[in-house]
C-alpha cells in the first residue's frame, strides 16, 4: 500500500470519527470564581446532534471534595433566547458519592424531531445537596439539519 493510500485511509477515519463525537469549548460562567468542581471538557456524541436520535453530553471534571448528592440545573438558549430548563439529580448522571479526583457526568437525551436545527448554547450549574454551587459552565453546540431517522 502506498503512503498516499495509507494517508487517505487515515484521513477518512479521522473525518468519520470527528463527526461522531465533538469536543466543545467550555467557559466558566464567572471567570473569577473558585469553583470546587473544575471542568476539563465536554464531549457531545453524535456531533452535530441529530433530531429524533439519542445525544450524549459527557462532562469530564475534577473535585477536591467528596460529593454525596446534588443537582444539575440546565438552561438552553437558541439564538440568545432562553427556550428550555431542566433539573437532574446528580447521582442519576454519575456514580455517587463522587470521590475526590476525576469523574464523569453523562446525560443522554432524545431531542424531538421538530427541534429546529442551528446553534444552541447551554449553561449548566452543579449544586451540592445543600444547594451550594460547585461549578457553572457554558458552551455551544449544533443541531444538524437532518437525522438518520425519517421525520414522520
Amino acid at each position: 500500500m502506498s503512503k498516499f493510500s495509507r494517508f487517505s485511509i487515515a484521513l477518512s477515519y479521522f473525518l468519520f470519527v470527528s463527526t461522531i463525537t465533538g469536543a466543545t469549548d467550555v467557559k466558566y460562567c464567572d471567570n473569577n470564581a473558585e469553583y470546587e468542581v473544575k471542568v476539563q471538557g465536554v464531549d457531545i456524541s453524535p456531533y452535530p446532534i441529530a433530531r429524533g436520535e439519542p445525544a450524549t453530553f459527557s462532562i469530564s471534571a475534577n473535585t477536591d471534595t467528596v460529593i454525596s448528592s446534588g443537582k444539575l440545573v440546565i438552561e438552553v438558549s437558541y439564538f440568545g433566547w432562553h427556550i428550555h430548563s431542566e433539573t437532574h439529580e446528580l447521582c442519576d448522571e454519575t456514580k455517587c458519592p463522587v470521590a475526590i479526583g476525576d469523574f464523569l457526568v453523562a446525560h443522554s437525551q432524545v431531542l424531538p424531531g421538530y427541534t429546529p436545527p442551528g446553534s444552541y448554547s447551554l449553561k449548566m450549574k452543579m449544586l451540592d445537596g445543600h444547594k451550594k454551587q460547585l461549578t457553572c459552565i457554558k458552551f455551544s453546540f449544533e443541531i444538524g439539519f437532518g437525522s438518520s431517522v425519517a421525520d414522520i
